[in-house]
């Protein structure tokens, strides 16, 4: 039997950007993202490392759920470039719809979901070097970078993938591969 790496990754709670559809700053959560995370039970949460993206809302969740967590680089959230603080209806609709089916899209200056996906895969590389329990506060689309990585999915499969704030998704890795574990963690 081979060592096992749990990886659980926390979906930071509801900011102001996330219900304005607009693209994210650095910003601290929203009153009802700080109301949400107060009311979540987070006495299941156990880990060896804990870490989180370097953002705002992603200190802040952690820090509401009692996780002291260092900052992990490779945990920020995909770089929107010049649309950074745009609302979705502010972005040409051609523009929109090539960010949302090309992966290698940059049109808006910032990461592509192809090097987001790089940069997590880089990441899990060096996590699944140290068999441990991680946890990890972070944003919807590293979650889902992760999760087609360890499914093997191709890049277009992004958008397919719901992450909601607060949210759990469990990753396990023995003998170098990755497997979705489970979906959801009672917060």
């Amino acid at each position: 039997m081979s060592a096992v790496t749990r990886l659980t990754l926390i979906s930071h709670a509801m900011t102001e950007a996330m219900a304005a559809a607009r693209f994210a700053a650095d910003e601290p959560l929203s009153e009802l993202g700080l109301r949400s995370v107060q009311k979540a039970d987070h006495s299941t949460l156990r880990a060896d490392l804990i870490q989180a993206g370097p953002e705002a809302r992603t200190a802040q969740t952690a820090a509401q759920l009692g996780l002291t967590a260092g900052p992990e680089p490779a945990l920020r959230d995909l770089d929107c470039g010049a649309w950074t603080g745009s609302g979705m209806g502010d972005i040409a609709p051609e523009q929109l719809m090539g960010w949302l089916t090309d992966p290698d899209h940059r049109s808006h200056d910032g990461e592509s979901i192809t090097a987001l996906i790089e940069r997590v895969r880089t990441w899990m590389d060096t996590l699944a070097q140290d068999p441990q329990r991680i946890l990890a506060v972070t944003h919807p689309a590293v979650i889902r970078a992760t999760i087609l990585i360890a499914l093997s999915a191709p890049a277009t499969s992004f958008w397919r993938i719901d992450i909601p704030p607060l949210s759990a998704t469990t990753l396990h890795q023995r003998g170098g591969a990755w497997t979705l574990r489970e979906t959801a963690l009672p917060l």
